[in-house]
């Protein structure tokens, strides 16, 4: 299990520049590995601190996206969570360079491929849930996405375009 965090200010979003690791290079939001015995909202918290130094006392879980690489059975699981309140500087770390984009004026040639399909629900404040099947370079070959309600029902399926 794995989270991740996205801040919004205005009409902008908090994106980090991942420096080492796994998705090095990428503009992604700030999250990991939700360690043993701990619950997936703190591992959030905590990760947000550890990856920006910034702390929120609200964080409002909007999704869960499970991903499976096309050469393994094994699935992650991706507790998305959004953030509109935050304490601290955005502040760089050994493993992400912070940086606010417009969200008119994403950098989605330096995200992860599957953004483009969930990420408008994000910010058009819906819920979703989704599977994604990607090759070994992290391009999606196969994607099911969800808006759901609040008890995580499916309402509807969304189609967004590659």
């Amino acid at each position: 299990m794995y989270t991740l965090v996205l801040i919004t200010e205005d009409n902008r979003i908090l994106l980090g520049m991942k420096k080492r690791g796994f998705g090095v290079g990428k503009w992604n939001g700030f999250g990991g590995k939700v360690e043993h015995n701990e619950c997936i909202e703190a591992a959030a918290h905590r990760e947000l601190m550890e990856e920006c130094s910034l702390a929120c006392d609200q964080l409002r879980k909007v999704g869960v996206l499970l991903f499976q690489l096309n050469t393994n059975t094994e699935l992650m699981e991706v507790h998305v969570f959004r953030a509109d309140e935050y304490q601290g500087v955005p502040t760089e770390s050994d493993e992400m360079r912070p940086r606010w984009f417009d969200i008119d004026n994403l950098p989605l040639d330096k995200m992860w491929d599957d953004d483009r399909i969930w990420l408008p629900l994000f910010l058009d404040n819906k819920s979703f849930s989704g599977h994604f099947l990607l090759n070994d370079g992290g391009f999606v070959l196969k994607h099911q996405v969800n808006i759901i309600d609040d008890d995580g029902e499916p309402i509807e399926p969304f189609f967004a375009h590659l």
